[in-house]
């Protein structure tokens, strides 16, 4: 049975609700790229939580609900397990959590590939439970007909191209893609097919830079890159990668912080006071008032 999430704009009690501001649109991120070039880069992350939303959306122009929570929360060897249940779940609270940024939310493998019937059923439901702007979904040529399908029925669809992790299995791991001739050229057709069938943006994954050029100079509508070239139209990364939560990141991670030393010193820290009896300390208990 399906659950169905509440949309509001309450946020956490860490932070107030900001003043009112509108969201980027999906029209607004397609004419950033005005006569096939964008001025300024688009910047996208990751997110998975409200909290994690609230802190990000300042900074990016779009947040990626991705199935990548799937290894970064909850601990799984890939994105396959991944359901439809928890991309909602996920992607509510980062819409609850962001005020200005374009939300995204990865459709899961197994709910959207057995034809364009089954994409749109599965993908009114995430938008309908999370407030979202649009999805994603993987794939080249095979998926041109379930973006259009899904374009014209008013579903935004950000396409995705290279290295697919749904496609794992089948990639025989998450080898960089396109070095040979024949694989670059189909990496080539599939982004083109895809935004010649609706899609507002390309997500452009684990590709040799020169397939990213390409493409980025080819495609009307913005591409993104990820392990791609500094060249495209825009950038994402897995916040927790980038943030150095992780001590194995792809090549193409760059880590702009060491969060997981600065938990792992901070937890030390407090158990170290634990065991010394030195917290809580006077600030931190409640005393009987005085007559």
């Amino acid at each position: 049975m399906s659950t169905t999430f509440q949309i509001d704009t309450a946020t956490s009690r860490a932070t107030p609700t900001p003043a009112p501001m509108k969201r980027l649109t999906v029209p607004k991120v397609m004419q950033r790229k005005e006569d096939g070039t964008t001025q300024e880069p688009l910047v996208m992350l990751t997110a998975y939580t409200a909290r994690q939303a609230q802190l990000l959306d300042p900074h990016c122009d779009m947040l990626l609900v991705g199935d990548s929570l799937g290894q970064v929360i909850y601990g799984l060897p890939s994105t396959l397990p991944v359901t439809l249940d928890m991309m909602c779940a996920h992607g509510a609270a980062v819409v609850r959590g962001s005020y200005h940024a374009l939300v995204v939310v990865d459709m899961p493998f197994g709910s959207y590939e057995a034809s364009p019937q089954q994409a749109f059923t599965s993908a009114s439901r995430v938008l309908a439970q999370t407030g979202a702007a649009a999805i994603k979904i993987e794939g080249g040529h095979a998926m041109a007909e379930t973006v259009r399908f899904l374009s014209q029925r008013g579903i935004p669809v950000m396409g995705h191209v290279g290295l697919t992790p749904q496609a794992v299995n089948a990639l025989g791991g998450y080898m960089a893609r396109g070095r040979n001739e024949a694989e670059h050229a189909r990496i080539i057709a599939d982004g083109n097919a895809i935004a010649d069938a609706g899609a507002f943006a390309v997500v452009a994954e684990g590709v040799v830079e020169d397939i990213a050029i390409t493409l980025t100079r080819s495609l009307s509508v913005p591409v993104i890159g990820i392990g791609a070239s500094a060249h495209c139209d825009g950038q994402v990364l897995v916040t927790e990668d980038m943030l150095g939560m992780f001590e194995r990141v792809p090549r193409f991670v760059k880590k702009y912080s060491d969060i997981a030393g600065m938990i792992d010193d901070t937890a030390a820290r407090y158990a170290s006071e634990v065991r010394a009896r030195t917290f809580p300390g006077p600030e931190q208990v409640y005393r009987a008032k005085s007559d």
